[in-house]
């Protein structure tokens, strides 16, 4: 298997050469519009919307960013990430009461809850008049981003389950939300559904548990780079502790290298070469 030269917009289902293109466009969704609307073209997608909302202070992100890319097969929504150190401590707080989630299922994060709502009637505008020929449609995001593609694939299905998406791919992406939600999404949702986390991927492991939960369908990089459809938990925390010990004079910036995007679009290539 070779990494592919041009974006597949015709299979369906999971694969690995889906989660590599997602994860470009995921990586997209952080360069200006005018890189987007010509990178999208190059990859076949003749039309670009830009969602974008700023916030005021206190609110601790400074906007919300997603685009939609659309062809006559597939539409890609992508949301814009954040880097570890804006998010950090916003992501390890549980002092703000969580918002209630999608179609009255569980709890959400408080402030993603925000940032999605900020920006989902948009999506939502363009996904109804865009979707015009029976077109896929997928979610995407790195970091907070992938928070908001999880969270948008979670609104659609439990709101409006004739517009369901056809899949979610998110890479780095924070927990989200309690286990109620969690799981109202995986019974409908599950196969569809695709977290990447690469090793030691620090923001993967925020905000902390039990008062948030991942979905499932964990796709997990290994400290060698290689890529498990599935994988027991003690040998996740077995391959943690040696990520951690890879980098004898920074182990404490291994979670940071392991969430950067460019980290995760490199697995990808090496499992797929």
């Amino acid at each position: 298997m070779a990494v592919p030269v041009a974006f597949d917009q015709t299979s369906s289902g999971y694969s690995l050469e889906r989660a590599y293109w997602l994860a470009r466009a995921a990586d997209l969704a952080y360069q200006d519009r005018s890189v987007i609307e010509e990178q999208a073209a190059q990859w076949g997608f003749g039309r670009v919307r830009h969602h974008e909302t700023r916030f005021t202070p206190p609110f601790p992100l400074q906007d919300t960013q997603a685009c939609t890319l659309v062809s006559d097969r597939m539409i890609v929504t992508a949301f814009r990430g954040t880097e570890p150190g804006r998010i950090e401590d916003w992501l390890s707080d549980t002092t703000t009461p969580p918002t209630p989630g999608p179609g009255g299922n569980g709890y959400v994060h408080h402030g993603f809850a925000e940032a999605l709502d900020s920006v989902y009637p948009a999506v939502h505008d363009a996904l109804t008049e865009l979707r015009t020929c029976g077109q896929s449609v997928y979610f995407t995001g790195h970091s907070l981003g992938g928070a908001l593609a999880m969270l948008a694939g979670a609104r659609l299905y439990l709101e409006e389950p004739h517009l369901a998406a056809d899949g979610v791919y998110t890479f780095g992406q924070p927990r989200t939300c309690d286990r109620l939600l969690a799981e109202a999404f995986h019974q409908g949702f599950g196969g569809r559904m695709y977290r990447f986390v690469n090793n030691n991927d620090i923001v993967a492991q925020l905000p902390p548990e039990p008062a948030f939960t991942h979905v499932r369908a964990l796709r997990y990089i290994d400290s060698r780079g290689k890529l498990h459809e599935s994988m027991p938990t003690f040998s996740v925390l077995a391959d943690r502790a040696k990520g951690v010990t890879a980098d004898a004079f920074a182990p404490a910036s291994d979670g940071i290298r392991d969430h950067s995007m460019r980290s995760y679009l490199t697995a990808l290539e090496r499992n797929l070469a």
